[in-house]
């Protein structure tokens, strides 16, 4: 049987004006910021005006560690806001903006997928809003005055070997990991060490998706470390004089972006840093404001529950004082046989024993988020290959694990697909069971906390950390931020650090290879094992797909 592409699906979607589905969450048409007829803004008017409103419950979706045999946690996101309104709830979904990286390297796009989409599919995809780009402005603006500044004199007395602002770009680029700036003669500047990161992993990527409103963005915008004098005091951008002019390129991309499933249901996609690099969430504003419009939200994180969840619950819960009232932890059989050691090529024959295998990464998924003091639902996100006894042998399992896995076929049946889930997680959030806490207290040590992810949530037995890094960790206690949380910055295929070890791992160790201050976003950075702040491209990547067709129509996006 051959099934239509997610491409084909989204461009057949009967789409609604934006102010219809703005009016499914009762915002007037005059608080919406129309691009085009199927996406808008949602005007910071709105927002300011519904923070006496009460909460509604949010929902958590996340995964297993990723497989080339595919999760679909977007996917089940998407499925699941359609599933709770279908069954009469106000629902609404809050997702990230899609990079142009991965879009053009190996994903090929990040809409959702099937009939759970979230639509115009090509506009979220390639420039949508221009939030990215906005973004992309304002952090390279930051890098010219700092460099401006060294030109012209030098006031701050910057030690340019010291200079820590990095470059970025929406790109894959492995070729601008490590550059050298102002060569070319005294015109130029002074010359000096320095390279890119992807635009998602930039701190002001972060400050955008964690700041409450264009006041608590300009302030955590100043608050950012540019570089260090030769005492070792730092430079901030407010010293630099750029806070401001950052703030002017980033209001329009601080409003939410609305725009609306194949089911004509509300979704919210605004931010967009990866959890494997950054914290992995949707910004706050999104969610918070999602929260005051709509009875459930239902969001995901970046990645496997090691990274996205755990990164949402202990940065983004934490400094938004956000509570999840249910999990939902993304599992495909799939990929249980993968983890449980069988070849993709070989997905498609029934195999019980490597499904049952394989279920020890997903058991450890269960107990990590359940540690947060969250319930958990397993979504068995179905393929056609699956038989029924795979799918019975991991609902066997997951209620082994004290909860309960059920079987949902949203990608080809849309909300029809989830309505099991649906009743299920508004029936777990609507009992108010949760008693939600982060796994490490503020005033715990950096290394502390460090090392209580790697050993409880990686289940590592030690953290790997020289000694010049650990001096790093206690001069920035020292300077007032050991109360910060950390971002791990890790493969997200593995618990532990090397990619190909999957299933669920122990008596690994986890190499801390730097460490990094994002004294705005509010975070201490860690980067561990061989991850890299600049993905690089594929062999082939997907860029080689993606081409406009005769009709003028974009085709190779999914």
């Amino acid at each position: 049987m051959e099934y239509k592409t997610d491409i084909e699906i989204a461009r057949a979607a009967q789409k609604r004006p934006i102010q219809e589905i703005g009016a499914k969450l009762g915002i007037d048409s005059d608080d919406l910021l129309p691009y085009g007829h199927d996406k808008a803004k949602v005007s910071q008017r709105l927002i300011d005006s519904v923070q006496d409103r009460p909460d509604g419950k949010l929902i958590l979706v996340t995964a297993i560690n990723p497989t080339p045999a595919g999760e679909g946690k977007t996917t089940t996101t998407v499925g699941l806001g359609d599933g709770l309104n279908a069954i009469g709830k106000k629902a609404a979904i809050c997702i990230r903006e899609a990079s142009l990286g991965p879009c053009f390297g190996m994903k090929g796009g990040a809409a959702g997928g099937g009939y759970a989409q979230v639509v115009p599919m090509e506009d979220m995809n390639l420039h949508f809003t221009g939030d990215f780009h906005a973004i992309t402005s304002a952090h390279n603006l930051l890098s010219a005055m700092i460099d401006n500044h060294i030109y012209w004199g030098n006031a701050l007395e910057i030690d340019i070997r010291r200079v820590v602002w990095r470059r970025v770009l929406d790109m894959n680029d492995r070729a601008l990991r490590q550059i050298t700036t102002s060569l070319g003669g005294v015109a130029n500047g002074f010359p000096r060490e320095a390279g890119f990161d992807i635009t998602v992993a930039s701190e002001v990527m972060a400050i955008l998706c964690l700041a409450r409103n264009l006041d608590d963005l300009q302030k955590r915008l100043g608050d950012i470390i540019v570089a260090y004098r030769r005492d070792r005091s730092p430079v901030y951008c407010r010293d630099i004089k750029a806070d401001g002019a950052m703030t002017v390129l980033l209001k329009d991309a601080m409003q939410p972006n609305l725009v609306q499933t194949l089911e004509n249901n509300p979704a919210f996609v605004h931010g967009g840093p990866f959890a494997n690099i950054a914290h992995g969430c949707n910004s706050v504003t999104a969610t918070t404001t999602a929260l005051k419009l709509a009875d459930y939200v239902v969001t995901e994180a970046g990645f496997g529950a090691d990274l996205g969840a755990e990164k949402f619950m202990n940065i983004k819960c934490r400094k938004a004082g956000l509570a999840p009232s249910c999990v939902v932890v993304v599992a495909t059989v799939r990929a249980m046989k993968m983890n449980g050691g069988v070849a993709k090529a070989d997905l498609g024959v029934e195999n019980v024993d490597a499904v049952n295998a394989g279920c020890a990464n997903l058991g450890r998924h269960i107990e990590n988020v359940k540690s947060f003091g969250v319930p958990v639902v397993v979504a068995i996100n179905h393929f056609v290959t699956d038989t029924d006894a795979e799918v019975d042998a991991v609902k066997a399992y997951v209620a082994t694990q004290g909860s309960e896995a059920i079987l949902c076929k949203h990608w080809a049946l849309g909300s029809e697909g989830t309505t099991d889930l649906a009743k299920r997680v508004a029936q777990i959030a609507d009992a108010g069971e949760a008693n939600f806490a982060p796994i490490y207290a503020d005033d715990m040590g950096l290394f502390d906390k460090i090392d209580t992810i790697a050993k409880r949530i990686y289940r590592a037995d030690e953290v790997i950390a020289d000694t010049k890094i650990r001096d790093q960790l206690r001069q920035w206690e020292e300077q007032g931020y050991g109360h910060l949380p950390v971002c791990m910055a890790k493969t997200q295929y593995s618990f532990s650090t090397d990619p190909n070890l999957r299933g669920a791992p122990t008596g690994h160790a986890v190499p801390v290879r730097e460490v990094r201050l994002s004294a705005g976003a509010g975070f201490i950075v860690a980067i561990c094992g061989e991850i890299m702040t600049m993905p690089g491209l594929p062999r082939v990547p997907s860029a080689e797909q993606i081409m406009l067709n005769a009709d003028g129509q974009i085709e190779g996006l999914f």
